[in-house]
């Protein structure tokens, strides 16, 4: 069970079980993405979601019990969205820069095509703090263990700690604001990937 659902089944057991459920549960994550995305929380509107969705007002408190919750939900998704993307950028085996490299690329390929992510999470701050929070952490978490594994396998010095996992994530959070949301096309994700994976190799001090 993905993120997503897991939020819904908080709520009085309200998991879709058949495959008809998943789809209409999937037409509503998406069609509140995109009316979160467009309008807002505040703004948006229950009948509007299901309108997007071409569902039935009644068929959203199948899966959801309000606004909030469906909001919940959709933060987890598109966190477990980020996730299945990077993962599936990365082939086995690879060294672990490329890892970083790759997964990077994959998420701002993610975000050039799903702007909407970025307003949806920064209003999570206010909206449901918890999930705002969650979202960044399990990202965190998540490049923790890949340098983890880069240190094993002698690729990373030793000591990496938590604060190098959060300053990895900020940099790539930044990197998607600037390149995926307010880009011009200047840049690709390849390339700008490949930029801070120079900069995660080499740094930026002069050599002595």
């Amino acid at each position: 069970m993905e993120r997503g659902e897991q939020a819904i089944a908080t709520q009085m057991d309200k998991t879709p079980r058949t495959d008809r459920g998943r789809r209409t549960l999937r037409k509503l994550l998406d069609a509140a993405a995109a009316e979160f995305g467009e309008n807002g929380f505040h703004e948006a509107s229950i009948s509007a979601i299901t309108a997007r969705a071409g569902v039935a007002l009644g068929s959203f408190y199948t899966y959801f019990d309000s606004k909030d919750a469906i909001f919940r939900a959709l933060v987890g998704d598109m966190s477990e969205a980020v996730k299945r993307a990077a993962r599936e950028a990365l082939t086995e085996p690879m060294p672990a820069l490329d890892i970083e490299r790759a997964a990077l690329s994959a998420f701002l390929r993610f975000a050039t095509e799903h702007k909407e992510i970025y307003r949806i999470i920064d209003e999570a701050e206010f909206v449901d703090p918890q999930s705002y929070r969650e979202h960044y952490e399990t990202i965190a978490e998540r490049i923790l263990e890949r340098l983890r594994e880069g240190e094993k396998a002698g690729e990373y010095k030793s000591g990496l700690e938590e604060a190098h996992a959060w300053a990895i994530m900020g940099m790539n959070v930044f990197l998607g604001l600037r390149y995926a949301i307010w880009s011009d096309g200047e840049k690709s994700p390849d390339d700008v990937a490949r930029l801070a994976n120079d900069l995660l190799a080499s740094g930026i001090s002069k050599e002595k």
